[in-house]
């Protein structure tokens, strides 16, 4: 057998950092060589009714080796990495029997139990990180390596009862498309979990509502040296915008079931300037709250400044997934007990953030999220434990027996 990070690091080798840029699905090459690279070991494993569809979703099926009424689970990851740090040329560095102290990632860069104080509880494991230059991509190529792992373990273990297991690989999930294409009914999962957590022993079955927003700003440009009361500067009109948003409701405030604003770009000059929020609630109520604050402030500025001279665009992006797991909570329980079955201790919290899960629940296809055994994800700061992937593996493998007694 493979063993999980042998997976995992020839996964992380190939870029695939998604981009919002480019209209297509995938959003990037790279996504459609690692689709070809696990389309290609699922069949070598034996799976039947291995595809590619045409946005680029791996899709296989292990069949069922017994004749029990059991349901058919899937199991779920995405191909693609953070837009936010460099996915290119990842070359993982190997950390044995850690000893708690700082590590040296490169001749500028440390990785240290200051700037992560969960190192601590990673005395002994065996880590693997980055060399500080790029992402290491364990969001979420570590929950494809646990998965592929996983399935490769049942089928060398027969004696394991099983009904059918559902296997999908998703592109584009850390721009918000992941489930964009999805084909549910195709995919022909009872529920589904999907393995983009971060930390062992998460278990997820709650995120944030998730809405995006585009702050359109027209200027008028004129000399300066005459611009008295010509110049609308854009770029003033903008700063005014972002300091009439709450300040203290912004991620590094906040924590919990708090949700924020999050100004992620702003690009101008006196003329136009544009701004990209995100938007993040837990509940309904605050959540509207949020988008008519935004919406008040441009509200606001045009009576200042002119009718139009403010834009706010706002679309809603993925729902809190509560609502569609509570119906079905023996997903979340079995999950529970498979961690406790392994020896790993749940730690049932919300997602601060999304997964296509999120989505998916929408769907109809009710997904919890688990964890990889990640820690900071999207930059040079990752890593992760080999022994947390291992526990992984061995969680998806007690969830599978667990739906056969």
């Amino acid at each position: 057998m493979k063993k999980v990070e042998e997976r995992f690091l020839e996964y992380v080798k190939i870029d695939t950092k998604s981009d919002t840029t480019t209209g297509t699905t995938p959003s990037t090459k790279g996504q459609l060589v690692l689709a070809d690279i696990l389309a290609k070991e699922l069949k070598e494993m034996g799976l039947n009714d291995v595809t590619i569809s045409e946005y680029g979703y791996v899709y296989a099926t292990l069949e069922k080796n017994c004749n029990k009424n059991i349901p058919t689970i899937g199991f779920i990851a995405h191909m693609d990495t953070a837009p936010d740090y460099s996915g290119k040329d990842v070359n993982p560095q190997i950390v044995k029997n850690y000893d708690g102290g700082d590590i040296k990632l490169n001749e500028d860069t440390v990785l240290s139990p200051k700037f992560s104080p969960e190192l601590k509880n990673y005395v002994g494991k065996t880590l693997i990180t980055t060399d500080g230059n790029t992402l290491l991509g364990a969001d979420d190529k570590a929950g494809i390596a646990e998965i592929m792992t996983a399935v490769e373990y049942l089928i060398n273990h027969p004696e394991i009862e099983h009904g059918d297991i559902k296997i999908g690989f998703t592109p584009d999930e850390e721009i918000g498309e992941g489930a964009d294409h999805f084909d549910v009914k195709y995919f022909g999962a009872d529920f589904a979990y999907t393995l983009d957590g971060g930390a062992i022993g998460e278990l997820e079955y709650e995120n944030f509502h998730a809405a995006g927003v585009k702050v359109t700003i027209k200027g008028v440009n004129v000399h300066p040296g005459y611009a008295k009361n010509k110049m609308v500067n854009s770029i003033t009109i903008a700063n005014e915008f972002a300091s009439m948003v709450p300040a203290d409701e912004v991620p590094e405030k906040t924590s919990g079931y708090e949700g924020f604003y999050h100004l992620i770009e702003l690009n101008g000059t006196v003329e136009n300037t544009s701004m990209q929020y995100i938007i993040r609630d837990f509940f309904d109520d605050t959540f509207i709250k949020r988008q008519e604050k935004l919406k008040e402030i441009e509200k606001t500025l045009n009576n200042k400044y002119g009718e139009g001279t403010v834009t706010v665009d706002i679309k809603e992006q993925y729902r809190n997934m509560k609502e569609m797991v509570e119906p079905a909570m023996h997903i979340v329980d079995n999950a529970k007990k498979a961690m406790e079955e392994a020896d790993v201790i749940p730690e049932i919290r919300p997602i601060r953030g999304g997964t296509d899960g999120s989505r998916l629940s929408y769907m109809g296809l009710p997904t919890p999220n688990m964890f990889t055994g990640g820690e900071n994800f999207h930059g040079k700061y990752e890593y992760i434990a080999i022994e947390s992937m291992e526990k992984a593996v061995q969680v998806v493998v007690n969830i599978v027996k667990n739906y056969a007694k």
